[in-house]
This record gives C-alpha cells, sequence and structure tokens, in this order.
C-alpha cells in the first residue's frame, strides 16, 4: 500500500477516533467530574486531554511507514 493511501485511510481513523473519544469523555465528564473537587477536576482533564495521543501513535508510525518500492 502507498503511503499517501495509508495516510488517507490514517486520517479518518484519527478524526472517527477523535470524535468518538471526544463525545465519550464529554459525556462522562458532563456526568460525573462536575461533583469531584477542583483538583481531581485538574487532572482528569489533564490526563484524558492527553490520552488520545497514545492509542493513535501505532496508527501514525503506520502511516509514516516507507512502502515497498517507496524511495
Amino acid at each position: 500500500m502507498k503511503r499517501r493511501t495509508r495516510k488517507f485511510i490514517g486520517t479518518i481513523a484519527i478524526l472517527a477516533f477523535g470524535i468518538f473519544y471526544a463525545l465519550l469523555v464529554m459525556a462522562f465528564a458532563h456526568s460525573r467530574v462536575p461533583e469531584w473537587p477542583s483538583a481531581a477536576q485538574l487532572a482528569f482533564y489533564i490526563v484524558f486531554g492527553m490520552g488520545w495521543i497514545l492509542p493513535i501513535l501505532p496508527l501514525i508510525r503506520w502511516m509514516e511507514k516507507r512502502g515497498a518500492g517507496e524511495e
């Protein structure tokens, strides 16, 4: 598979994952987090705000991988 095709597929997957992840976290945050102390809320938003990066890293590596015959 050419890199251009992998980047297209990966971009669509990242967008879909981002939308799903954001909706899931927002639903949880809206229902539970307002009751928590301020420090716990801050920790939640830091962890889950950065939490989408780790699941996406393998996909980004796959997108950037050189295919057979590419320079």
